[in-house]
């Protein structure tokens, strides 16, 4: 197997293509911790395949991440969704962390939803509540862009100034209007932030932290997708008061919110 992210990547896209039934696929979902029960919401799952049945990825370790590709039928479009991503808290280069993205970006999704689950610390901000990724501030210290860049695949400088698509974000709101928006910061994981950490991150204007999304976010610009991102709001930040870091309460509260995201994602890949 090669150690090229880029052609394993490829390698992946055909493999991936080619068992959920050789079709296009409009967009691209990424189901963060919890997320799980959205699937059914958004459509009938047309095709399944596990993510270690394509070359490149390992096995989900993480309590709340199925660790699946399914092929899902909403309306008139063709959604595939990946159900477990792999974090660099396991153990993973960056490299590996974004595969999944790239994989289904280079089967043919133009547009890459992700989702997670998140910390908030926005004064008002509460458990249960979905907020848009406006931007984003990358706090874990590497690029999935370090390395050999191949000139087919994106430049070598991505200009991040719209990640997360201004018209995504809009067409959104159009269907939610109590959708807000806020500023996601990743950190590296696995421990949670720190009440000084947070508190840094409140003075750099982050509303949300998090321990995944924005390598998969950059990974997906570099190739010339859309990006939409959604954190959950499962529990408040560190030194917060009612601060919660049980990470079975944070399943439980992204499950009781996921269907209805689940609706949302169905209404939204038919208008975008």
């Amino acid at each position: 197997m090669t150690d090229d992210p880029y052609i394993l990547a490829q390698q992946a896209a055909e493999a991936l293509r080619r068992k959920l039934g050789d079709v296009d696929h409009h967009a691209a979902i990424v189901l963060g911790s919890g997320w799980g029960p959205a699937v059914d919401k958004i459509g009938e799952t047309v095709a399944e395949v596990s993510i270690t049945e394509i070359p490149g990825f390992p096995a989900t370790t993480v309590l709340g991440h199925k660790g699946v590709f399914r092929s899902v039928q909403a309306g008139d479009r063709r959604i595939v969704v990946m159900a477990g991503r792999v974090h660099l808290y396991e153990g993973h280069p960056p490299a590996k962390v974004v595969h999944g993205v790239r994989s289904m970006v280079l089967a043919g999704a133009k547009i890459v939803v992700l989702t997670n689950a998140c910390g908030g610390l926005r004064p008002g901000m509460k458990p249960g509540e979905p907020v848009l990724i406006r931007d984003h501030i990358n706090f874990t210290g590497v690029s999935p862009l370090t390395g050999p860049n191949p000139d087919a695949l994106g430049p070598r400088f991505v200009d991040l100034t719209d990640c997360y698509a201004p018209r995504l974000r809009q067409a959104a709101q159009a269907l939610d209007p109590a959708l807000t928006e806020g500023v996601y910061v990743g950190f590296p994981g696995p421990m949670f932030e720190t009440p000084a950490e947070i508190g840094m991150v409140g003075r750099w204007g982050g509303d949300m932290v998090g321990m995944s999304t924005v390598l998969e976010a950059i990974a997906a610009r570099h190739l010339g997708a859309e990006v939409l991102g959604l954190a959950l709001v499962t529990n408040l930040a560190a030194g917060l008061p009612g601060a919660n870091f049980d990470h079975e309460e944070i399943l439980e509260v992204a499950r009781a919110t996921a269907e209805r995201m689940g609706g949302l994602f169905h209404d939204l890949v038919r208008a975008i």
